[in-house]
């Protein structure tokens, strides 16, 4: 059978199977190396960065100056008699009015430096999600359709919104704090150890705690994002697989079933999600403990200090450093909890690039191949083929067709009958024998003139968003006029002229609003639309009324002259005028010849027919 893309991809994955060091690293430096082309204006944002943490640094600064300078020297004074004091003075620090004015610039300043670089960042940010997000788009598209069905469609979805989306933060938030809060501690020190370095070693006091708590709970918290990682796709996957399912649910009554199984896989996320919450909220107040305790160390024993007639302490140093600590343990905390981001960014990295890493994998109907007109003439050489190991569905199967000619493929569910079509279109490739078109190796093929060339017609038939027109067309250079001849041909424009809107109706997602039927009949339009050399119909009449069946038959036999045609099919009417049938039996031709060489034989094929009656 073909395979399609599957349900929910994946299970949860084992808590205890981290990632290692070097995978972390790995995804932090490639996550740094997507940024490469914007480093001149990513440089430029980090001076942004400086000019926020001096003018924070500044301030407590210029507060210590106000304290000792003009509060301490000049206190009962008039404003007057101070203003007349420091006329001599520098203006900018040496006034009170313009230590106001400074103040004020400073502020001024760190905002507007602020601004920009979030402003410039976020442009960055979204620049390098989006080369991302259309990477991603591309990969999956060209992903071979075995490697589709080992991930699932819900792990692809996942990666490709979710996991994006989280490397946001990374960029727009992790990235700039990082470096701004490193900065501003390696300032706010550098200012501490200045002024009094005995109280800047008090300050430092609690910090090994705080590292102590950041190592013990970050084993847990990556575990954790893992396995919420892993849930996020499971479900994904599960709400796609049964919206695109609703009818056979809501037909068997299984709403209470369904619901009971995404329940599940919710109560799982809630769980993770709940301690991920915990040990959030008891980091910040135990953060917030220690830094009242840092704080509360640092006032006891500044106020020790001053009057000290041995290294005493000014009352505008204690004050600059009440502020510089509150600042001084913000970053830290900072730090802390962006460690938490950390692990959830790298997390989602590492499932991106796991996704988009190996590019050799991917088809590219681009590469070189030969890219002749296709004549239609098929050779299947001994092919052996197994969608997993050695659970052969085609066991050296061979046959072969002229040009023109008109081949039929009948047998039991699981002959391999449709196995056949994925292989004509290298969807698979055989693991043994050889395929041949005009001679040509189909692995010789350019692949996107191979696939233009070749038009199916399945049995499920997928409609996309959009106009009828544009199922019909497929975005390829097809005029108004050759859609509305295919529609003709394919006797579609009956039900199509009756929609409002004629050829531009607006088809609804998998085209829900249409029978069976004339979905079918779309697609057989799409087939003739693009003009194939070879024209594959799998079960294409399965669910078209008589009457309607007959019509197709007319076309078929219509566009068919010169095209090699294959028929896959349960309705043996179908296929009577075919030059060969072929009867498949577990991947191997079991009988073959015209529809009247194999009634004359008597075997399985005739027992099909007069079991159909």
């Amino acid at each position: 059978m073909m395979r399609g893309m599957g349900g929910p991809g994946g299970g949860v994955v084992n808590p205890g199977n981290a990632i290692s060091h070097e995978k972390k690293r790995s995804a932090l430096w490639k996550l740094m190396g997507l940024m490469k082309p914007y480093w001149p204006v990513v440089a430029f944002c980090c001076v942004l960065g400086i000019v926020l943490n001096l003018a924070n640094i500044l301030k407590p600064y210029l507060m210590k100056i106000a304290v000792d300078e003009f509060i301490g020297q000049y206190e009962g004074l008039g404003m007057e008699k101070v203003n007349e004091l420091t006329k001599d003075a520098n203006w900018f620090t040496g006034t009170l009015t313009g230590l106001g004015v400074t103040y004020f610039l400073v502020i001024l300043g760190g905002q507007a430096a602020g601004y920009a670089q979030s402003l410039m960042m976020t442009k960055v940010c979204q620049t390098i999600l989006h080369s991302l997000r259309m990477k991603a788009f591309y990969h999956i598209h060209h992903m071979k359709l075995k490697d589709l069905d080992e991930m699932g469609s819900g792990r692809l979805l996942t990666r490709s919104t979710n996991d994006i989306e989280a490397l946001d933060e990374f960029y727009g938030d992790i990235l700039l704090s990082l470096f701004k809060d490193v900065f501003l501690l390696a300032g706010i020190l550098a200012a501490m150890f200045l002024m009094s370095w005995r109280l800047a070693l008090v300050s430092l006091v609690m910090v090994p705690a705080i590292f102590a708590i950041t190592v013990a709970c970050r084993g847990a918290l990556r575990r954790n994002f893992v396995k919420m990682k892993a849930l996020t796709g499971r479900m994904n996957g599960f709400i796609a697989e049964s919206l695109s399912g609703i009818r056979v649910i809501q037909a068997f009554n299984r709403e209470k079933e369904k619901y009971a199984e995404l329940d599940d896989l919710n109560r799982q996320y809630l769980k993770a999600s709940i301690f991920q919450v915990f040990m959030n909220s008891v980091l910040r107040p135990v953060m917030e403990v220690i830094n009242s305790v840092g704080i509360a160390l640092v006032l006891c024993i500044g106020f020790r200090m001053i009057g000290r007639p041995v290294a005493p302490l000014e009352v505008g140093v204690l004050v600059a450093f009440n502020t510089y600590i509150r600042q001084f343990f913000g970053p830290i905390n900072d730090l802390a909890e962006k460690y938490n981001n950390i692990q959830s960014s790298l997390v989602s990295a590492d499932r991106v690039f796991d996704l988009i890493a190996d590019e050799s994998e991917l088809e590219d109907p681009e590469q070189p191949g030969y890219e002749g007109i296709m004549r239609g003439e098929i050779e299947f050489r001994d092919v052996w083929f197994a969608y997993e190991g050695e659970d052969w569905v085609l066991r050296g199967l061979n046959f072969s067709c002229k040009s023109g000619d008109k081949l039929a493929f009948v047998g039991a569910t699981g002959a391999g009958k449709t196995t056949i079509i994925s292989l004509l279109s290298r969807f698979y490739v055989p693991q043994k024998g050889e395929i041949r078109i005009d001679g040509v190796p189909l692995n010789q093929w350019n692949l996107g003139a191979l696939r233009r060339q070749i038009g199916v017609v399945l049995q499920d038939v997928f409609l996309f968003v959009g106009t009828v027109a544009d199922n019909v067309r497929i975005h390829g250079d097809i005029s108004p006029q050759q859609v509305r001849r295919a529609v003709e041909i394919a006797h579609a424009d009956g039900f199509v002229d009756a929609l409002p809107g004629g050829m531009e109706h607006r088809v609804a997602e998998r085209g829900a609003t249409f029978s069976t039927g004339e979905r079918q009949l779309l697609s057989f339009a799409r087939a003739i639309a693009h003009d194939p050399r070879v024209l594959v119909l799998d079960e294409a009449t399965a669910n078209i009324d008589s009457n309607t069946e007959e019509l197709i038959q007319n076309s078929i036999a219509d566009i068919s002259q010169g095209q090699t045609s294959i028929f896959i099919a349960h309705r043996l009417s179908t296929i009577r005028a075919c030059d060969k049938i072929y009867y498949l039996e577990k991947g191997v031709v079991a009988e073959s010849g015209t529809h009247e060489e194999l009634m004359a034989l008597g075997g399985r094929y005739r027992a099909l027919v007069e079991e159909q009656g």
